[in-house]
């Protein structure tokens, strides 16, 4: 059957990733083969390193011209070759923007679907296995220490503050424009929020953080990391997870007087991927979940509805106009999922 929606990789960019290099088009519905499954895709994880994957090699595969666009997605299984799952089970799995696809069934991770299928890419999905493993595993944080993380009121951010919070930390963000820093304020209750668009932003980090900055967890790279490094405390920790703002440049800029700082203020800077983590994500998860059911850590879905939008949904994520987790949703969950 010809119904199957894909969006190709039209045109790989040079520098800022427009709607244009993408393309939808109509395939017909792929057939597992022995040992994969075939499923109808539900919901689509939008992140950052869509657009790093698209630049060139990175810890997977570079995306090249016509690749259909992957993703990590939730999944409902429509056919299977593999007697670990059955038509109707929900999966997680790396997949790609389609309404449907396979993928080999020993990568697919089985949802259990009593919770909002969204948490699933969400807090218990990525993003918050992402903030759980790198300020916990890497960044190591002690009660009474200071969390900065920027970008904080992206999928990833928006949960390293409220985690440093639960563990005893003051937790101070990274945001563009006031509206986000008050949302992040008042709706993440971070103890501060700094406006990085604001010319007096190094000061107002410096106010925000009266004793320094023990651990920073960074999103963005670039010139905010510059800055930070200045600010951190002897013996500080540099939590390394993405580098937003060096993605959408041909020119991309790294911070000035390293390892200078790095050696005078005897920092440790070291970068992750959560896959290194999965052998603690049980841990990860379970402790996310006690959190969001006593009211400890709060969910925030930026949910973009229909899959032609997914590019849209991207070229969005890297301008910043998200807040919370971006997803794409491309069906219905199934009858007897809940929904909220």
């Amino acid at each position: 059957m010809s119904d199957n929606r894909q969006i190709i990789v039209r045109e790989l960019p040079s520098a800022e990733l427009s709607t244009d290099h993408f393309e939808l088009r109509t395939a017909d519905r792929p057939v597992p083969g022995e040992g994969q499954v075939a499923g109808r895709t539900i919901l689509m994880s939008i992140d950052a390193a869509n657009r790093a994957w698209m630049a060139g090699t990175t810890y997977r595969d570079a995306v090249q011209v016509g690749d259909v666009m992957p993703t990590f997605a939730v999944l409902e299984v429509v056919e299977s070759r593999d007697s670990s799952l059955k038509p109707g089970d929900l999966v997680a799995a790396e997949s790609v923007w389609a309404d449907y696809a396979t993928v080999p069934a020993q990568r697919a991770l089985r949802v259990s679907g009593t919770r909002p299928l969204t948490h699933e890419l969400s807090v218990c999905g990525i993003a918050g296995k992402t903030a759980w493993h790198g300020l916990v595993g890497v960044g190591r944080p002690q009660a009474g220490e200071t969390v900065v993380v920027s970008a904080a009121a992206g999928s990833v951010g928006m949960y390293v503050g409220q985690i440093a919070r639960a563990l005893g930390c003051r937790a101070v963000g990274i945001a563009g424009g006031p509206e986000k820093c008050d949302w992040v304020r008042n709706e993440l209750r971070f103890d501060a929020c700094v406006d990085y668009r604001d010319e007096a932003w190094a000061r107002n980090l410096a106010d925000a953080c009266p004793d320094g900055i023990d651990i920073y967890f960074d999103n963005v790279g670039g010139s905010i990391l510059e800055t930070v490094l200045f600010q951190m405390n002897l013996r500080g920790r540099v939590v390394c997870c993405g580098a937003i703002s060096q993605y959408n440049t041909d020119s991309p800029a790294g911070p000035r007087n390293v390892p200078g700082l790095i050696v005078v203020k005897r920092l440790r800077m070291e970068g992750f991927i959560v896959m290194d983590f999965r052998h603690d994500d049980r841990k990860a998860v379970e402790q996310l979940s006690e959190w969001v059911q006593n009211g400890t850590v709060r969910v925030f879905d930026d949910v973009v509805d229909g899959l032609e939008n997914a590019p849209q949904a991207l070229v969005g994520l890297l301008a910043g106009d998200n807040r919370g987790k971006r997803l794409v949703r491309v069906a219905p969950d199934p009858p007897g999922v809940p929904s909220a």
